[in-house]
């Protein structure tokens, strides 16, 4: 049975409890963070830190804990939890108060919860065979940049996605991909050139994505930040999508159509080689 945390305490999972009025669950009025763990450490800890930080501030969320204090727990969890790879869950909200869509008086205490997940990572079988994934319609509300609880549409698509035999969906605005449902997509043109939506309130800045494109560019990568449509995608010599629940994922097929060879491409392998290398050499 896992160890976890609750609002400043470990407990066993069977007995932890937050309240029916908090508002993560009455209104999705919370944020949360997923850090990557290798060998028994924190991979990209402070990246994670400094989004859930921007977020809380996005959304008027005050912050309970310190770097430190956050870093303590994340490492107090795996070691109770004898975590060597997985993931660390963290979710804050603007925590309890009786049902009401106005905020609560300011000095209404969060609510703070984070959690284990035992997960192969390095040696996933996905990432040897490649994914296939669909494109959907991009439903979601207009603020993708802040990495908010409420993923009713993500989990939608990615239930259509399972429906029609693929791993996942790509989400499309005005004909252009903006990205996974819980990760950032890429094509690899013909030419080697690495193409990734450009940052904004349309996608999500991923970590992992500011790790791999800047281990793009130590190899010499071209890589070019602007959106690409669902056509281009036919074209590409390959693609792959990111996350730090899945490095860098080749997808080797999406709407049914092959992608390039219909395999696991060179650059997609390479990437996930050198940021797998680069976060166990970095990882806390």
């Amino acid at each position: 049975m896992r160890t976890v945390f609750v609002n400043g305490k470990y407990v066993p999972e069977d007995e932890a409890s937050i309240s029916i009025f908090d508002r993560g669950f009455l209104f999705a009025d919370g944020v949360y963070e997923v850090t990557s763990v290798l060998d028994g450490r924190l991979v990209d800890f402070d990246g994670h830190f400094t989004r859930l930080r921007r977020s809380l501030g996005e959304l008027e969320m005050k912050m309970e804990m310190s770097r430190n204090e956050l870093l303590a727990m994340h490492r107090a969890l795996v070691e109770k939890n004898n975590l060597e790879e997985g993931l660390v869950y963290l979710q804050v909200t603007r925590g309890a108060a009786d049902r009401d869509f106005a905020f609560p008086p300011e000095d209404t205490p969060g609510t703070i919860i984070a959690f284990t997940q035992d997960k192969t990572l390095i040696d996933a079988p996905s990432a040897k065979e490649g994914i296939k994934v669909i494109t959907l319609e991009d439903l979601r509300w207009g603020r993708c940049d802040i990495k908010t609880v409420q993923l009713l549409y993500p989990s939608l698509a990615s239930m259509e996605a399972r429906k029609q035999g693929a791993k996942g969906a790509w989400l499309v605005r005005d004909g252009m991909v903006t990205e996974g449902t819980a990760n950032n997509a890429y094509i690899v043109t013909k030419e080697g050139v690495i193409v990734t939506r450009d940052l904004s309130h349309e996608i999500l800045s991923g970590i992992t994505r500011k790790s791999v494109l800047e281990c793009a560019k130590k190899l010499q990568m071209k890589v070019e930040e602007r959106p690409f449509s669902v056509e281009e995608i036919a074209d590409a010599a390959e693609a792959f999508t990111t996350a730090a629940t899945i490095f860098v994922m080749p997808v080797i097929e999406v709407d049914g159509k092959a992608v390039g060879e219909g395999k696991p491409g060179p650059v997609a392998k390479k990437l996930r080689e050198i940021y797998i290398k680069q976060s166990l050499d970095n990882a806390i």
